[in-house]
């Protein structure tokens, strides 16, 4: 795969509910992370005491967070009401050339930081609130 350009990864939420996804407008930077905890089975009968871990198990999630500006009235209202009433609503990262992560998210954390002499700029964060699918391009 070739060298993609960053800001062509979209972050997307299902803004009313029922699968219309909103690109959230004035992304500067985003990020994807998956985590998959272990399950440690090591035990007085590990070969050279090497530490054995169950296959399978374990708790599976995923982190999304994003940092921007404010530039599209409809997705920042749906960003902010989604953080304010604790909601979980599906989402979409679309990396191209690879493909789309799809699936329920909640809004963790919500920042705004303003300078005097800047434009007003948001952080976000979400977690995995169940199944993720993959999607390949």
């Amino acid at each position: 795969m070739a060298a993609q350009k960053g800001k062509d990864l979209l972050l997307k939420v299902d803004g009313d509910g029922i699968g219309s996804f909103t690109t959230v407008a004035g992304l500067r930077s985003r990020a994807i992370a998956f985590n998959a905890e272990t399950v440690d089975v090591t035990n007085a009968d590990s070969v050279g005491h090497w530490r054995e871990l169950l296959g399978g198990a374990g708790v599976k999630s995923a982190r999304v967070t994003g940092a921007g500006i404010f530039k599209d009235a409809q997705s920042d209202e749906i960003v902010r009401g989604l953080f304010f009433e604790g909601g979980v609503r599906a989402w979409q990262v679309v990396v191209p050339d690879f493909g789309t992560v799809t699936g329920q998210m909640q809004i963790t954390s919500f920042e705004l930081t303003g300078r005097h002499d800047g434009e007003i700029a948001f952080e976000l964060s979400l977690d995995s609130a169940g199944e993720l699918v993959f999607a390949a391009s």
